[in-house]
């Protein structure tokens, strides 16, 4: 049975090789929902299966009401015909056209199907309207990529594929490519797929997560639940894991060079950023292992952020020096990694109250 409009229902097997890969998920197509994972768990071959670029060894994929494929009644959609655009790592642009060139074959290619999406919209939502004339040889990485999300929405897709974009991108190239991959599903109405196994890339861009892992899904749902209950390290080459918590900014002090937030009643205090307007949610991202415990709160140090809470959940592993805390924090939760000689000498337990000392954070907005 096919789901509500706003779904993509995937009863799958991928086989690649000696690699499989078993789903069988619904996932609610609001916004953006990261697939994320390590190198190899089959990101890119789900992004594949759902465009129609490869074929499952068995299963179906329906989105809507629309089957686009299912192996017990042969059914296969045709790739275009889906209208799922697709975003790859490398652009694909043509070098022999200007960037106007590229944008207007992909708009003369998509028959303008109602122009629901109108050519000058797309051309202001990404940014170029002072590159039309340019060559594509000499834009940059971010503005190659602007131009790759700009011609892959004028093919009026229903949803965006978007298999890890800034991949090869500096840091710099990033944050100029990061508001408009963030933004432009929801402007347009067009749900998205991203691909990453950037976690700080994924917090800055989705509202949902599908995770991959040996062959299966290990966790699917909204962001900020996901990062709170799964321990993202051992999915992660350099072992990272945090939280996603929302904050409230309360204001800037351009003398302290600070902004100031405010989350559940506790203040706390980032690096300035005027762009952020007063009484907007913003979401930020933790290190765990940026976030220290006290088992009462401390005095004379350097440290601004200090939250109260209580512990609801230690999680340890006897191969591990560390173990990860989970601290409730308002409605928020909040996770702590410490070695387990800490654990032992603060004695924490479940249910105990603690002060969280968080070093450092960072706007994933």
């Amino acid at each position: 049975m096919s789901g509500p409009a706003n779904s993509l229902t995937l009863s799958l097997l991928l086989e690649r090789g000696d690699f499989r890969l078993r789903l069988d998920e619904t996932i609610a197509l609001d916004g953006v929902t990261a697939v994320f994972g390590r190198s190899g768990s089959g990101k890119t071959s789900l992004l594949r299966a759902i465009a129609g670029l490869d074929r499952p060894a068995q299963g179906r994929i329906v989105f809507g009401d629309d089957v686009w494929f299912d192996t017990d009644t042969r059914q296969s959609m045709k790739p275009h015909r889906r209208g799922a655009g697709y975003l790859f790592q490398d652009a694909r642009l043509f070098g022999h056209l200007s960037v106007a060139g590229n944008l207007a074959f992909a708009d003369k290619r998509s028959g303008h199907q109602g122009d629901a999406i109108a050519f000058e919209d797309v051309v202001a939502a990404t940014g170029l309207s002072d590159l039309l004339s340019r060559n594509i040889g000499g834009l940059s990485g971010g503005e190659r990529q602007r131009v790759a999300l700009a011609r892959t929405l004028l093919a009026r897709p229903r949803l965006l594929l978007l298999d890890e974009p800034l991949t090869g991108l500096d840091r710099a190239a990033k944050r100029e490519i990061m508001p408009y991959l963030r933004d432009v599903p929801a402007r347009f109405g067009i749900p998205a797929l991203f691909v990453s196994h950037d976690i700080e890339e994924v917090t800055a861009l989705a509202n949902r997560i599908l995770v991959l892992d040996g062959g299966r899904v290990a966790a699917h749902g909204a962001l900020g639940d996901v990062l709170q209950t799964l321990d993202l390290g051992p999915l992660l080459a350099d072992g990272t894991t945090g939280s996603l918590i929302e904050a409230t900014v309360t204001g800037h002090d351009a003398a302290l060079g600070v902004t100031q937030l405010d989350l559940a009643g506790t203040p706390l205090s980032l690096p300035l950023d005027e762009r952020l307007e007063t009484g907007r949610t913003v979401r930020l991202f933790v290190d765990a292992s940026d976030v220290a415990l006290a088992t009462a709160r401390p005095e004379g140090i350097s440290i601004r952020n200090i939250l109260p809470g209580q512990i609801k959940a230690i999680e340890k592993n006897a191969s591990r020096p560390y173990a990860d805390i989970v601290v409730t924090i308002g409605k928020g939760q909040l996770r702590a990694r410490i070695t387990r000689a800490s654990l032992a000498e603060l004695a924490l337990t479940e249910g105990m109250e603690v002060f969280a000392l968080v070093k450092t954070m960072s706007f994933a907005d």
